[in-house]
């Protein structure tokens, strides 16, 4: 089963940016759909986006679109988050997942994904 592994978390001020990475293994990663989620404190995990494994398939929650972008390199079995115009309400623990369809069926869906990394905690300060 694929491993997963993120990074690029930190503290960051209202506005700015960061990229998130998720570095698979183990798998086939370049037939695995990739998502990524979050779970702010004391809150529910929420879908943030996902992308099919040809990355021409996107998808992103209202709250996202227009400031993340999720993209994947199937040669360094990565995916990324590109994170912009980061405000204080994106503070998360944030999430990569793999599902082993190349199209999610339900990519906003928890339960659709196969394997879970351990998170990388994003905190934006106002």
């Amino acid at each position: 089963q694929v491993q997963l592994v993120e990074s690029g978390g930190g503290l960051v001020q209202a506005g700015k940016s960061l990229r998130l990475s998720c570095a698979a293994s183990g798998g086939t990663f370049s037939t695995y759909a990739m998502g990524w989620f979050r779970q702010p404190p004391g809150k529910e995990r929420q879908f943030v986006a996902a992308i099919s494994w040809s990355p021409d398939i996107t998808y992103y929650a209202n709250s996202v679109k227009g400031r993340f972008i999720i993209s994947r390199d199937n040669a360094k079995s990565t995916v990324y988050l590109q994170m912009n115009s980061l405000q204080p309400e994106d503070t998360a623990v944030y999430y990569c997942a793999a599902d082993d369809q190349k199209i999610p069926t339900l990519p906003r869906s928890g339960p659709t994904y196969d394997a879970w990394g351990q998170g990388t905690q994003v905190t934006v300060s106002s």
